[in-house]
């Protein structure tokens, strides 16, 4: 039903001149602009923002497909691209909640990005083994990228909306509201990676 959704848009983005590639680039680069947004405690912005560039990773591969232009290269820079802006946006937040002297949050979203590493490579050195059916590896675990990127983008949003990310005295709203968004991340994130270890293990057997 996506899909079929996109795929008009994705045609008439490829009348306009943008290949898929460019899309991806284009999509990292939104995401990088979102982890500045948070690195200055622009939180409604940085959620906004990094959700949107998000989004270029449904188009770039929809249009790749329209055309008939998908290719080992393609795929390739899509998932380094995609790793790059996560790292971005998690950098980002880890900057901006040490700035607000919100070490908690600068923890959280440093075991986020570790977590979110941990899946994504469970998967590629999975497929490259040939440990995967059907869908492959993307089909297996709680929190793929696109689960992770919308809990991300309700907590920035969230934060945003309620004002500050602070501390001191208390614990602001803000804080609360990222915090417990980064922590379902990173609990999600670990699980998948479990999930998926446990799917090799089985298919090795």
């Amino acid at each position: 039903a996506i899909r079929g959704s996109i795929d008009p848009i994705a045609r008439a983005m490829a009348r306009a001149g943008l290949t898929a590639n460019r899309l991806t680039v284009i999509g990292f680069l939104i995401a990088a602009l979102g982890g500045v947004g948070a690195a200055l405690g622009w939180w409604l912005v940085a959620g906004i923002v990094s959700t949107g560039g998000a989004a270029f990773d449904m188009f770039d591969g929809a249009v790749a497909r329209v055309t008939g232009t998908t290719s080992k290269l393609g795929a390739f820079l899509d998932s380094s691209f995609d790793r790059w802006g996560e790292t971005a946006v998690y950098l980002g937040i880890v900057i901006g909640c040490t700035r607000a002297g919100f070490e908690v949050g600068a923890w959280l979203a440093a075991a986020c990005m570790g977590q979110a590493f941990m899946v994504s490579y469970t998967r590629a050195r999975a497929e490259s083994l040939g440990f995967s059916s059907g869908r492959g590896m993307a089909a297996v675990g709680l929190a793929p990228r696109e689960v992770r990127t919308a809990i991300l983008g309700v907590g920035l949003v969230g934060a945003g909306l309620a004002g500050d990310v602070t501390m001191a005295p208390d614990p602001s709203t803000g804080a609360l509201i990222l915090a417990a968004a980064l922590g379902l991340i990173a609990i999600l994130a670990a699980i998948t990676t479990v999930q998926r270890i446990l799917f090799v293990v089985r298919q090795a057997r």
